[in-house]
């Protein structure tokens, strides 16, 4: 087997072994739902997804949420993810947000949402090695 091979393994494992990730996946579509939770599957970590920014915001307000990590479209009916990016942190909701969007690529649009309490920004698709190093990052600190 070749050594970079066994190296991705390895960072994979070690995600898997130091914690549990857990994730709220919180998008409209539920084909990109569905893909956000494959990929998170995929490095061991569990989910659980919301339609929503207002339901991702009832999930925390009620009270039994703890996430280390929330993926965050930007357009979506009844709550976008600016709005409830910045419910959340209002609320003291200290999980790293990362929004997806198709939007990232427009300055404005990324400045604001960032703006909002994001702690990172992605391009739609996402994809394992798009969110990996920063899964790394979060479960390292």
């Amino acid at each position: 087997m070749a050594t970079t091979s066994t190296g991705d393994i390895e960072k994979t494992k070690s995600v898997e072994v130091k914690k549990k990730l857990n994730v709220l996946i919180v998008d409209d579509d539920p084909v990109i739902r569905k893909l956000h939770e494959i990929i998170i599957k995929s490095i061991g970590g569990i989910s659980q997804t919301a339609k929503n920014g207002e339901e991702a915001v009832n999930i925390h307000r009620d009270g039994n949420a703890s996430f280390d990590l929330i993926l965050m479209d930007k357009e979506m009916p009844e709550r976008d993810g600016l709005s409830a990016t910045k419910k959340l942190r209002e609320m003291k909701v200290t999980s790293m947000i990362i929004g997806v969007t198709t939007l990232a690529d427009n300055e404005e649009e990324r400045k604001a949402f960032m703006e909002a309490g994001l702690n990172h920004c992605l391009a739609k698709p996402l994809s394992k090695a798009k969110i990996l190093p920063l899964i790394n990052n979060l479960m390292d600190a």
